[in-house]
């Protein structure tokens, strides 16, 4: 078993907080060629490392993946492995009964956790795994309502989406964002090392899809009359972070191959295009054509070579840590700590990075603005 911890960190004169966890895998159907969109951002010469940073230890996990805050102050951590704890600022942990049973090899397991807009009403969570299946696995959404007394538990878990095909292989995305209206909410899937499943319309890996929260697909996607109206977005590679700005507008960063991680403006229809162009290349050090041979595919906001692995991802919303409210903080595992990214308008850039001396799997805001992370070894 490896154990990572959660861990507050300061910065400067101002409180982080932080906990441990614990990398870098042809379009057939009715699916409609996107608008056209600007060239990639070149890849950003990296900031300078912020690296006067202290950590305390809070709690200890195997494999952790992701975690959020329930309204009071506690947090709920997934482990890969299958297991929901239940973990206080202190540091006290309770392991959650009633997880589903889930597949955990290399980079699948449990993977989120999400509240429900409503769950101050419903106590609803939301979670995301890899699903035993026949042929491989799957990754599925389940909604279960959290019953969080002495001896925490899950009741009415019920599957309510899964990608398809079953498959075998890794990079399973997993992430979800709800819409600004809590009506609908947005799955981000992984292409499963498989490639060209990110361009099929007739399966969701490798996509972005737009649901209801009763699993069916929303009314007004862009694939509508497809095969699989649910999708929004398709060629991703492997999508880990997933966030709603305060403007509505939904962003994305996935892990590229050798080079070209990706921070994304997802809008409805577009193509970004893995793996017919990436701003990286084949670990085989092939190439591949980048997103400005061919203006059908939308490119990414900013890219990354040498990578920074990206993990989960926020926008910061608070007003702890004076300039950064409404920069985005990406997990860096290859880059070790945190990576800020301020968008303006239609463009985006790197404007600092925050070393934390291991591989970062997750960030997110917690009470008064305070930042947690899991960090993986």
């Amino acid at each position: 078993m490896r154990t990572y911890h959660l861990l507050p960190v300061a910065l400067a004169a101002l409180v982080l907080g932080c906990g441990e966890d614990g990398g870098n895998g042809g379009q057939s159907g009715s699916a409609p060629t996107p608008t056209p969109t600007p060239t990639a951002t070149a890849t950003p010469t990296p900031t300078p490392t912020v690296t006067a940073v202290n950590q305390r230890v809070v709690a200890s996990f195997d494999n952790p993946w992701a975690m959020a805050f329930l309204p009071d102050g506690r947090a709920l951590v997934t482990e890969k492995p299958g297991r929901l704890q239940l973990v206080t600022q202190a540091g006290a942990k309770t392991q959650v009964s009633g997880v589903p049973r889930v597949t955990y090899q290399g980079q699948l397991g449990l993977q989120d956790v999400v509240l429900d807009p409503d769950f101050a009403n419903n106590a609803r969570i939301w979670l995301t795994y890899a699903e035993p299946a026949t042929g491989g696995q799957q990754l599925a959404v389940a909604r279960a309502t959290l019953v969080s007394g002495s001896t925490p538990r899950l009741d009415d878990v019920t599957v309510v989406w899964r990608a398809t095909p079953a498959t075998t292989g890794g990079q399973l995305g997993g992430r979800i964002a709800f819409a600004p209206d809590g009506r609908t909410m947005f799955v981000s899937t992984g292409e499963r090392q498989q490639f060209t499943p990110a361009q099929d319309p007739a399966g969701t890996l490798g996509k972005i899809v737009r649901i209801n929260l009763d699993g069916s697909a929303a009314s007004g996607n862009p694939f509508a009359s497809g095969p699989k109206p649910e999708i929004w977005t398709l060629g991703h590679r492997d999508p880990y972070g997933l966030v709603f700005a305060s403007d509505g507008r939904l962003f994305e960063s996935e892990m590229g191959p050798a080079g070209g991680d990706e921070f994304n403006l997802i809008q409805a229809g577009r193509n970004y295009g893995w793996p017919k162009v990436s701003e990286g290349d084949n670990y085989d050090g092939t190439p591949i054509p980048r997103h400005s041979t061919n203006t059908a595919y939308t490119a990414p906001l900013v890219s990354w070579t040498p990578v920074i692995a990206p993990g989960g991802m926020i926008q910061y919303r608070g007003n702890a840590f004076a300039g950064w409210t409404s920069d985005f903080l990406l997990a860096g595992l290859a880059q070790q700590g945190l990576v800020r990214v301020r968008v303006t308008g239609d463009t985006a850039r790197e404007v600092a990075r925050i070393g934390l001396g291991s591989r970062t799997r997750e960030v997110e805001e917690g009470p008064n603005g305070s930042l947690w992370v899991l960090r993986d070894g």
